[in-house]
């Protein structure tokens, strides 16, 4: 039976929520969030989620640099960011609540754990007087919930549980309340638990007491008083959804590629934040062909796959800035080489470690034109978690054609988000023909490793073949042969083909949509697709004539961006970064185009975005 048929004290429903756990990064946020995103998910709401990770491996506990937060905006209609500012926030200890209170509006709520704000931990978080005490949260509804407390008296009863689990539980309790406030299926989060514990019964137990206890105190206290229902999405396409994130659908994008094109996947990576978990999930596909291997540093990563490409396979490597940086030589040799290779980018803040756990999109100029002489390369770059498959096969799929290394341009923002994606159907994907050269040369045919099909892409023979044993290094290739050259002339042909290879990719126009009369476009790239979006829509209501494109590859550029961006009379392009594909678009093409940077380690939001284009109106 559903709580709403139980008779709660009150009861509304909402459209939409913004939901945000936060507490030390030893809380379990992260978990607590995830688990709530996925009974949101099976409700069958749509949602979109935005985990905030502290820089610090390790800060010391109840400090603002060891805060971890988890956000989740779930809705009953198309949602297109994880929300602006939190309807809810529940905090686990005063360095939670200072953290975050700079992102709510007032008369949003707080959910606090009273039994953290001691003497000790208000000073720890930087407060010189309790919150709790002041007029400092007068603006906002808080409710002081006693949760250390009560997770312990949950399980105090358990056999083989001590205080030590009683507190790892609390967000357990905070979940199991903040489930009961939406209205959310406990048996999701239950069997969850059990699966998860299995082989630790009373560890299981606990949890299930905690979250039970949690939901409890929501349903019978008269300090909760209202019980909030979020419908389910009605207006969401039909079929098999699965909740993702960005890694998880960037892997199964490479492995449906592999997959299509028969070529065995080797991935070869260096641990490094936010690009690591790509390895940690591909190395779970072993069963499908996957190979990973984790290298001693980048370089050699960028080698490996590298060195799997020569050998026949589809070789893949993934970092983020950083390693990108050191990859670029490796880079420079597969353009030499001409030979296919898929390179992750998954950005973040920079430059040198920067702001490692926050987002960025500051490697574009550098996926452009990183490298050491003429050596352009395709750019393909995902929009959203569940775009990232899409993106990843397209990376993919160029690369096999056109026998080049392609960088794929995600985000931590992108990597570390979930949504609701829409299973695609196998069938309908694009085909990948490898056309590999697996024969000898026939009697009077002499093989030329360099001859070219109508798309300018080499051919490329499996080592071992008879009759097609050929050089490879990073010296200039002689035309068709193959043969070191230092002719000029032939440096400059090589030059010439390679370029015109990249710049004849077949890559799809870009799409505007909006008004027919908008005289401003907003176009963007990568994870800013959904603030963009949305923030055009709200402009929309408030009666804007505004239309939107967004870009997914950016090298080559779609055929018809020249005669989109001067339809307008102005262009609006809002990036995570100083304007760097502004800068790209305004010298290619002459068109001004404005620039909307920002560079604080956070996505753009969709308020900031509406601001920019009613200013601009």
């Amino acid at each position: 039976m559903s709580t709403l048929e139980r008779g709660v004290t009150r009861q509304e429903t909402a459209e939409r929520v913004v939901v945000r756990f936060a507490g030390d990064s030893g809380d379990g946020m992260q978990l607590a969030g995830d688990r709530f995103t996925a009974a949101t998910a099976a409700l069958g709401n749509d949602l979109a989620t935005l985990p905030d990770f502290p820089a610090e491996i390790r800060a010391p506990a109840g400090t603002i640099g060891g805060v971890s937060a988890f956000q989740i905006h779930f809705a009953s209609r198309d949602i297109l960011t994880p929300g602006d500012r939190p309807n809810v926030l529940v905090a686990m200890n005063p360095a939670a609540l200072r953290a975050n209170m700079g992102l709510m509006d007032r008369g949003a709520t707080i959910i606090l754990n009273e039994d953290a704000f001691t003497v000790r931990g208000i000073q720890k978080a930087g407060y010189t007087t309790n919150p709790l005490e002041d007029e400092s949260l007068d603006a906002y509804v808080v409710r002081r919930v006693p949760m250390t407390t009560l997770t312990a008296a949950a399980v105090e009863a358990l056999e083989g549980v001590g205080s030590r689990d009683a507190q790892k539980a609390r967000n357990l309790f905070a979940l199991g309340l903040i489930s009961w406030l939406y209205d959310r299926p406990t048996e999701v989060t239950q069997q969850w638990i059990e699966g998860k514990f299995a082989s630790k019964p009373e560890i299981a137990a606990a949890n299930v007491a905690a979250f039970k206890a949690g939901w409890s105190f929501g349903e019978t206290s008269e300090l909760i008083d209202v019980q909030i229902h979020v419908p389910k999405a009605t207006d969401v396409p039909p079929g098999v959804y699965r909740n993702v994130n960005g890694t998880t659908t960037t892997a199964l994008g490479l492995v449906a590629a592999s997959s299509a094109s028969g070529l065995p996947l080797v991935f070869g990576a260096y641990p490094i934040t936010p690009a690591s978990e790509l390895l940690h999930t591909l190395s779970r596909h072993a069963k499908l062909g996957v190979r990973t291997v984790q290298a001693e540093d980048e370089i050699a990563a960028a080698s490996i796959a590298l060195g799997a490409s020569f050998g026949g396979r589809l070789g893949v490597t993934a970092t983020s800035g950083p390693g990108m940086d050191l990859k670029s030589e490796t880079i420079g040799l597969a353009v030499m080489l001409e030979l296919p290779m898929v390179i992750v980018d998954v950005q973040r803040a920079g430059p040198s470690t920067g702001l490692p756990t926050k987002t960025e999109q500051s490697d574009l100029l550098m996926a452009l034109h990183g490298r050491h002489g003429e050596s352009p390369i395709p750019v393909v770059a995902a929009s959203t978690p569940g775009q990232c498959f899409d993106a990843a096969y397209e990376a993919a799929r160029i690369a096999v054609k056109y026998r080049t290394p392609v960088i794929l341009l995600t985000d931590l923002f992108l990597a570390n988000s979930s949504e609701p994606w829409l299973i695609p159907d196998a069938g309908a994907l694009a085909p990948i023909d490898a056309r590999q050269r697996t024969t000898p040369p026939g009697d009077d045919e002499v093989f030329h490793p360099y001859a070219r099909d109508a798309d300018l892409a080499r051919e490329w023979a499996v080592p071992g073949t008879p009759g097609l044993a050929h050089r490879i290094g990073g010296l200039e290739k002689a035309d068709l042969t193959g043969a070191i050259s230092y002719e000029g002339p032939n440096h400059q042909r090589m030059t010439d083909l390679r370029a015109a290879k990249i710049a004849g990719i077949d890559v799809p126009d870009l799409e505007v949509h909006g008004e027919e009369d908008a005289s401003l476009l907003v176009i963007g790239w990568g994870s800013s697709r959904g603030a963009i979006r949305a923030g055009a829509r709200r402009a929309r209501e408030s009666g804007a004539r505004v239309a939107t494109a967004h870009f997914h590859h950016l090298n080559p550029l779609p055929a018809n961006t020249a005669e989109v961006l001067r339809a307008y009379d102005r262009v609006l392009l809002p990036e995570m970064n100083c304007g760097q594909l502004a800068s790209v678009l305004r010298a290619k093409f002459l068109v001004d185009v404005e620039s909307y940077s920002r560079v604080e380690g956070r996505p753009l939001f969709a308020p900031e975005i509406e601001t920019a284009i009613l200013e601009r109106i």
